[in-house]
């Protein structure tokens, strides 16, 4: 077989299976997101975490999960806006990193008999910012594999209208 055929082939399946590739590097994000989320809210370090700006880390995070999983479904169906939602919401992931983590790792901790220690530690922080850096990426990357794959189909399909 040519590989003109292949090619053709390749574009033709599109019509007839899900973009899986896609969703699934997006539920993956969602997974490091999610071990991201219990690694800073289990951490006992006094009464640190019990702030507004905890309140709207969980609320993000959970509206992180709801965009990012409703992502995952429309990349999964060829639909576009989905596809640049997720590269969005990896760019997002990026920045948290200026947030909790790095403030909880410069803030000296407040339980006593711990001074010369920060919230947060070396050891926890790197772990966090790896699991929203591998976040991100798998977010951007499947953004960029929904938009690859939806633009083929589309072209493809109004390949086929017009030979019609």
């Amino acid at each position: 077989m040519s590989d003109n055929n292949e090619a053709l082939i390749k574009k033709d399946r599109l019509r007839f299976s899900k973009n899986k590739m896609s969703s699934g590097l997006i539920l993956a994000a969602i997974a490091a997101n999610a071990l991201y989320f219990v690694s800073i809210y289990k951490s006992d370090v006094g009464s640190y975490y019990y702030k507004l700006f905890i309140g709207v880390s969980i609320v993000y995070n959970l509206i992180f999960m709801l965009v990012a999983f409703l992502s995952s479904e429309g990349v999964k169906n060829y639909k576009m806006g989905y596809a640049y939602t997720a590269i969005v919401i990896g760019l997002l992931q990026f920045g948290r990193i200026f947030y909790l983590p790095r403030e909880a790792h410069e803030t000296p901790n407040p339980v006593v008999g711990s001074e010369d220690l920060t919230v947060m530690q070396d050891e926890q922080f790197h772990y966090v910012v790896i699991l929203l850096c591998i976040s991100a990426v798998l977010l951007i990357v499947a953004g960029i594999i929904g938009i690859i794959k939806t633009s083929t189909l589309r072209n493809y399909q109004a390949e086929l209208d017009r030979k019609l």
